[in-house]
């Protein structure tokens, strides 16, 4: 029986995790976002802005991915979308196109 779960442990941990992917693929385009804005635009606030913002959201998907609980897990995610919710109005104020 210990095998068994053993195996399905492993076979957990292999398993790709999309959230995981795309929020790091999400960061790597916000820090393109933020060279573009910062060499090109010349705008140094929001683009800063949209840098802590974008960059955090993987941060704290990575961190929910280590939760000591459910309630945990549902908190490091919400705060996830709240950084999302401030990129969206800064991606407003910039008049830019959603990537």
């Amino acid at each position: 029986m210990k095998r068994g779960i053993i195996n399905n442990y492993k076979m957990l941990i292999m398993k790709e995790n999309i959230v995981k992917t795309k929020s790091f693929g999400f960061a790597i385009s916000i820090v393109k976002l933020y060279q573009y804005l910062r060499e090109e635009k010349k705008e140094f606030v929001l683009s800063k802005q949209l840098l802590r913002s974008g960059t955090s959201v993987g941060a704290m998907v990575r961190e929910a991915e280590h939760a000591e609980s459910k309630d945990d897990f549902k908190h490091k995610m919400s705060i996830a979308q709240k950084e999302i919710n401030k990129l969206f109005i800064g991606w407003s104020f910039c008049r830019l196109p959603i990537i």
